[in-house]
């Protein structure tokens, strides 16, 4: 009896370690893909401060008529506020798995 506990033993030691081998896969991929978007992130947060405000340095030189081109203005500024909303809630999510 002995020698079966001790072949389950070694089997369910063989199994963890696969587990483990695994999760360690995982993991390291996970890793990989969290800093893809650290740097699509902070590609994006770049993009969106180069982007001029109203009042901003600048934009007193330009009447917002002239900045809009075919766009209206009223519309660009609601896509940069899209924009932002979306940054914050993919960086308040990272942040969220981060913690896990």
């Amino acid at each position: 009896m002995r020698d079966s506990d001790a072949q389950h033993i070694k089997a369910d030691i063989a199994h963890f370690e696969e587990n483990v081998a695994g999760l360690i896969e995982k993991l390291q991929e996970c890793r990989k893909e969290n800093e893809l978007l650290r740097s699509e992130l902070s590609s994006l947060q770049n993009v969106l401060r180069s982007c001029k405000l109203p009042g901003s340095l600048g934009s007193a030189l330009q009447e917002p008529e002239a900045l809009s081109g075919m766009v209206p203005y009223a519309e660009k500024m609601q896509v940069k506020q899209k924009l932002v909303m979306l940054l914050q809630k993919i960086e308040m999510e990272f942040r969220n798995n981060q913690a896990l």
